[in-house]
């Protein structure tokens, strides 16, 4: 299976590439999200899911694992094939998704195109505790050390029965020392008193 691919990008458009690796040209679908982050580029990397069919080998990539991990648990719906979950990333950004399905919003994607009413149900219904928090959502906190904290914190305060989008509001909201990363414990009763 291939897992990465690194080359030249050739023949860019909206919904797919070609990867020069090595002097073969793979074709990739991919997001308008991903789009987005190659567009200005002439090489680089992309993450990769490989769907095998009986007549063909689709290649689908990805700019961050965090999109690809997304498109991988949408995949695993009924009813929502690749096509459909690569709809689904260049409607919302992964993290915009993530949100939408943890906080029960249906109606946010039912407005995406071959999404009905059953569909958004089904997804948010097997997925909702199954998204995670992509590290990224940390990325105003003013120390990148804090972020196996806060996410241990995360989870912590999820298991105390904490609805997840409001810790990690909470935990957003925290200001730390610049010399002093945080401790689980630190964030979790920071968090406890203000809530």
């Amino acid at each position: 299976m291939i897992a990465l691919l690194t080359g030249k990008f050739l023949h860019k458009s909206p919904t797919q590439l070609i990867v020069d690796a090595g002097g073969v040209g793979y074709l990739v679908s991919i997001s308008l999200h991903t789009y987005a982050a190659i567009e200005t580029k002439d090489s680089g990397s992309l993450f990769i899911h490989t769907k095998v069919s009986e007549d063909a080998i689709a290649l689908f990539g990805f700019a961050t694992p965090d999109e690809m991990g997304i498109f991988e648990k949408l995949i695993g719906v009924n009813g929502v094939g690749a096509n459909t979950a690569r709809m689904m990333l260049s409607h919302m950004k992964p993290d915009e998704l993530r949100q939408a399905i943890i906080q029960g919003q249906a109606g946010q994607l039912e407005r995406i195109k071959g999404i009905g009413k059953k569909t958004a149900e089904r997804i948010i219904l097997e997925l909702r505790d199954k998204m995670g928090v992509d590290k990224t959502a940390f990325a105003n906190t003013n120390t990148h050390q804090g972020n196996s904290a806060e996410q241990d914190a995360l989870d912590a305060l999820v298991a105390l029965g904490i609805p997840r989008p409001t810790a990690i509001t909470a935990i957003k909201k925290l200001q730390y020392s610049a010399n002093t990363p945080p401790t689980v414990e630190m964030i979790i009763k920071q968090v406890l008193k203000t809530l």
